[in-house]
């Protein structure tokens, strides 16, 4: 008999971000989500886009702050946020190429035979995957 998992999907994602303005406005005013608390003296910043939970935190000296390296750092990799369907994400993917705090690794392409995704660093640095499945 399969045990059930003792967990049930991920609460919030945190991320530590060099600029807290420059990466909430991203997710405000690129992705839509809406603030949903701040603690000012610490300083962090809570998003959700109804679903998903994302803590900011700023770095505290940014100048000296190492940023990931995907390849030879132990952590997070990426994370995965899924839009509504390879559309949406093409017109992501389009809204993106105009700014220029998102570099983007690649374009839209199929996963396999079950999705459509692409890859890009937001704001930040922060590897982000998108996937309309």
């Amino acid at each position: 008999m399969a045990k059930s998992p003792l967990t049930k999907g991920a609460h919030h994602i945190g991320l530590t971000v060099p600029d807290i303005k420059q990466t909430r406005t991203f997710f405000l005013e690129t992705l839509g989500f809406e603030e949903v608390g701040e603690v000012a003296d610490y300083p962090a910043v809570f998003l959700s886009d109804g679903t998903t939970m994302i803590t900011l935190w700023q770095a505290e000296n940014p100048a000296t702050a190492i940023s990931f390296d995907r390849k030879n750092v132990i952590g997070l990799h990426h994370f995965a946020l899924m839009v509504d369907s390879p559309d949406a994400l093409d017109d992501l993917h389009a809204k993106l190429q105009t700014l220029e705090n998102v570099e983007i690794e690649f374009p839209p392409e199929p996963l396999g035979d079950i999705a459509t995704h692409m890859m890009c660093a937001i704001p930040g640095g922060i590897r982000t995957e998108f996937i309309a499945a």
